[in-house]
């Protein structure tokens, strides 16, 4: 069953966060409802469907599906990330590839800002004294007055930094291009002197950048002494932006208070690995993304691409290649 003439969008089988792949089609009809939304439900409907399609959206796309693809244009990648793509392949056919960065900011923010709080209050020790019964007081932190480094001044950053406003914090972003400023209070490069003297001066350090040449591995063991031993990792950026085993000996040896992962590396993380058993530890499995509203964001960039291919505009929001 070849893509008719009258399809405008294709949507492709493989859904996320547990949310059935219906529900995206469903939201992009309702966006677009002078276009006729096609969803390839099976691989066989895909194989047939993608010949002729011209725009596709999905979580991923397999090489060979892409051989079939002999028409497409455009793919809108339903994830931030483009890397699991065929993207050299992509570029050889000329297709223009979108992504869905700015989709997860609120809810991504809104998990920053809990770690923060958890290790803030030190509900943690709560949790370990309720499972015990154990009626005893502890000592908590304040927020407030606390500098907390940002780095990755994406939509997740600017998120977590206009959701920090209200708590009376210093905020420093790290971005490429420092010049370009941003919604913190101060903004430094990856630099050595300026990354450095805004590291030693961090009690939250939050990780939201992508993962690059540059990220891989620049939290390193010397970050880990440069920070101050009061200070927290949070992680919502990629796994391997951390040295693992520099972030183990840091927890053991009391370099740093705790840490917030939401990425790890290696990920999945094995049943055996160490970082489940240590205590100042918060874990979860890669689950900031998860938001009810995900659908609804996606299809909106989704939609209005759509209405810019067909007027013929060279210019698609998120557009990562060419």
């Amino acid at each position: 069953m070849p893509a008719t003439d009258e399809t405008d969008l294709l949507v492709l089988r493989k859904g996320t966060h547990g949310t059935p792949i219906e529900r995206y089609a469903e939201t992009l009809r309702d966006r677009l409802p002078d276009r006729t939304v096609e969803l390839a439900r099976t691989p066989t409907a895909e194989r047939e469907l993608i010949e002729d399609a011209r725009f596709v959206t999905g979580m991923t796309l397999e090489e060979e599906l892409l051989e079939a693809a002999s028409n497409l244009e455009v793919f809108a990648c339903a994830y931030a990330g483009t890397g699991h793509l065929p993207l050299d392949r992509l570029r050889e056919r000329g297709v223009r590839v979108t992504n869905a960065s700015g989709v997860h900011g609120p809810n991504m923010g809104e998990h920053v800002l809990g770690a923060i709080l958890h290790f803030t209050r030190r509900f943690h020790v709560a949790e370990r004294r309720q499972r015990r019964r154990e009626w005893r007081h502890y000592q908590a932190h304040e927020l407030q007055g606390s500098t907390v480094t940002i780095v990755g001044l994406g939509a997740i950053g600017r998120a977590t930094a206009e959701r920090l406003e209200p708590f009376d914090v210093e905020t420093i972003g790290v971005r490429y291009s420092p010049e370009k400023g941003g919604p913190t209070d101060e903004v430094v490069g990856f630099d050595d002197e300026p990354f450095e003297d805004a590291l030693a001066r961090t009690d939250y350090l939050v990780l939201a950048c992508p993962l690059t040449d540059l990220t891989r591995g620049l939290i390193d063991r010397e970050v880990m002494i440069t920070l101050d031993p009061g200070a927290v990792i949070v992680n919502v950026a990629r796994g391997p932006v951390i040295d693992t085993d520099a972030l183990l000996e840091a927890l053991r040896s009391s370099w740093i208070r705790g840490a917030s992962l939401d990425v790890t590396d290696p990920e999945p993380l094995p049943e055996d690995h160490p970082l489940w058993n240590v205590g100042n530890v918060q874990i979860t499995p890669h689950n900031a993304g998860q938001t009810p509203q995900y659908y609804d964001r996606l299809a909106d960039i989704v939609a209005e691409n759509v209405r810019r291919f067909d007027d013929g505009d060279d210019d698609l929001r998120n557009q990562v290649v060419p």
